[in-house]
């Protein structure tokens, strides 16, 4: 259960970092010098908001 739990977050890091590092790129032009860490809670929410935006309206079971 361990493993699992160590793989299920590495999973998650990779699949919300490409959203936190734009997030830390768009924020480091801004003025503010956040660190990953910091910006992760944030990329999470934004990968979040992608992935319901682009999943589909209806799913149709045949």
């Amino acid at each position: 259960m361990i493993k699992g739990l160590l793989g299920l977050l590495i999973v998650f890091l990779i699949a919300t970092f490409p959203a936190t590092w734009l997030l830390m790129l768009f924020l480091g032009n801004v003025g503010l010098g956040l660190s990953y860490w910091g910006t992760l809670p944030l990329g999470i929410l934004v990968s979040v908001l992608i992935g319901g935006v682009t999943a589909p309206a209806v799913v149709i079971r045949n």
